[in-house]
């Protein structure tokens, strides 16, 4: 089994469960935000990143995590998951889309009042919004542009009933993001 096959299964075995306490699942979410970024004419691997930035919630089994009162660090899991098969421009918006929501809070204050309830719930567990020095060396990071556009997708893609394309519709994009680190 091929690395595309073996995460658009996990996706499709997983992906069913609600995902947290938003009205979609997690495969649900992941459509939304893949299709948010495509229309936006993203990169292949920023389409990947958008359609994967969840994928340590499934790798973890971390559901109701949050509820519970603790950070899974469904980022960093992810992104190590992914290391396997794709390079820096996939993995690390996926690493970075947590501080990047903690960036967009400190450097935005209108975007906290954007924030779903389950959003704003995780974001005291992961350390609230950045300080303006914490804000500062986030953006300098690799990539940490690239999270910031993600973080936004992945805002808007909590949509009960969305239409979006299927998962197979993803499989060129993840071909080229794989082809890209060879």
């Amino acid at each position: 089994m091929d690395a595309i096959d073996t995460l658009f299964g996990l996706m499709s075995r997983m992906g069913a469960i609600r995902y947290g306490s938003e009205p979609v699942s997690q495969l649900d979410h992941a459509l939304q935000c893949a299709a948010l970024a495509e229309r936006e004419g993203a990169p292949p691997q920023l389409v990947t990143a958008a359609l994967l930035h969840d994928i340590g919630h499934l790798t973890a089994d971390d559901e109701g995590a949050a509820l519970q009162g603790v950070d899974a660090r469904h980022e960093i899991d992810g992104s190590g998951f992914l290391a396997a098969w794709f390079g820096g421009e996939v993995t690390r918006p996926v690493r970075l889309h947590v501080g990047a929501k903690r960036y967009l809070c400190a450097v935005e204050p209108a975007y906290f009042d954007g924030l779903s309830a389950a959003s704003v719930r995780s974001l005291a567990l992961q350390g609230g919004p950045f300080s303006a020095d914490e804000a500062r060396r986030f953006i300098a990071q690799a990539q940490a542009p690239q999270a910031v556009r993600l973080r936004r997708w992945d805002d808007g893609a909590k949509v009960p009933g969305a239409a979006t394309p299927p998962l197979a519709h993803y499989r060129l994009h993840l071909e080229e993001a794989l082809a890209a680190r060879r």
